[in-house]
């Protein structure tokens, strides 16, 4: 109780803090991208943290979903049903990404989902006459029932109300029988097929539900960013995800949002640390990946399980209903 006292406090220590260094409007905008990101860090959770599996693919998975809610919304679809086609392509490519797992293990299975997005990303760049190819696609505001989700508190309670389902979701798996079949499968392989239980099924199943909430993930960020184009779903973004969840705690459902946290502020630190050095010192491109490579040695070296570590099958005990 008291570790999770200090926990909230330490988000409303945050919370102020960004209201009052970037003001409530900027703030606020970028809370609606940290639920997503945490959303999207939900996904690899599932997957890395939970199931054991190594994911390259992640962000080829949220281009998937922002691509399908961007063409589908473009013509005229209603956002909510356009939302939940791209929930369910990004459970497809996931569900397809998870099939060399058949034969794939470890590194070589890495090198399959790394794969996957290349293959993802380049199809999105040649398939020009619908995605507009390299020059991308503008993404029309949010709208649900007749409401536009254009203003920065908005995007922020949709975004926050979405968390909380995914979240709520994700907790109910994770307690369920396929959760423990998951459980099974990242601490023995061998062991979980001999006590009964499909591996390649259960691998199927985290990468078909983290897909899923990649595809949600993508969908909420093509409208928060109002412009979708193939680069932002690169290697970059699959490597910044496995970061989130690394840096926040790979197999805490919770390390999802710490992770997030993380990963939205080191933009705003680097663009207030760029100010305060001169102006040939450094690059932001530069600090950016010195930050990131420092935080993540930081963690590696001062808290190996991240943010939110905990003692081994915590997960499991905490999400129960």
């Amino acid at each position: 109780m008291t570790r999770r006292i200090a926990r909230v406090g330490t988000l409303v220590l945050a919370a102020v803090a960004a209201v009052l260094l970037l003001g409530a409007e900027y703030a606020l905008a970028q809370a609606a991208f940290v639920a997503t990101y945490a959303i999207a860090g939900l996904g690899v959770i599932v997957i890395v943290g939970l199931c054991g599996q190594i994911s390259l693919g992640q962000g080829a998975l949220l281009g998937l979903g922002a691509y399908v809610e961007a063409l589908l919304t473009l013509r005229g679809v209603p956002a909510p049903l356009a939302m939940g086609l791209a929930v369910a392509t990004g459970a497809g490519g996931g569900w397809l990404a998870s099939l060399p797992a058949r034969r794939l293990g470890g590194l070589y299975f890495a090198m399959s989902t790394l794969a996957f997005s290349l293959i993802v990303e380049e199809a999105l760049v040649r398939a020009e006459s619908l995605t507009h190819g390299a020059a991308g696609l503008a993404v029309p505001a949010l709208v649900l029932a007749g409401f536009s989700v254009d203003a920065a508190w908005s995007q922020a309670l949709v975004g926050a109300a979405v968390l909380a389902l995914a979240w709520i979701a994700c907790r109910r798996c994770v307690a369920s029988r396929v959760g423990r079949a998951w459980h099974a499968v990242r601490e023995d392989e061998a062991a979980a097929a001999a006590c009964g239980i499909d591996v390649a099924g259960a691998k199927r199943t985290a990468f078909a539900f983290g897909g899923a909430l990649s595809g949600l993930a993508g969908a909420l960020y093509a409208h928060w960013i109002g412009f979708v184009s193939p680069e932002q779903f690169g290697l970059m973004l699959s490597f910044e995800l496995l970061m989130l969840a690394f840096i926040g705690g790979a197999r805490e459902l919770a390390g999802a949002l710490w992770g997030a946290l993380v990963v939205v502020a080191l933009p705003q630190a680097i663009s207030v640390l760029t100010e305060l050095l001169p102006a040939d010192t450094a690059t932001p491109a530069g600090l950016e990946s010195l930050l990131f490579g420092a935080v993540v040695v930081a963690v590696i070296l001062l808290r190996p399980g991240g943010l939110t570590m905990q003692t081994p099958g915590r997960v499991e005990r905490s999400a129960r209903p």
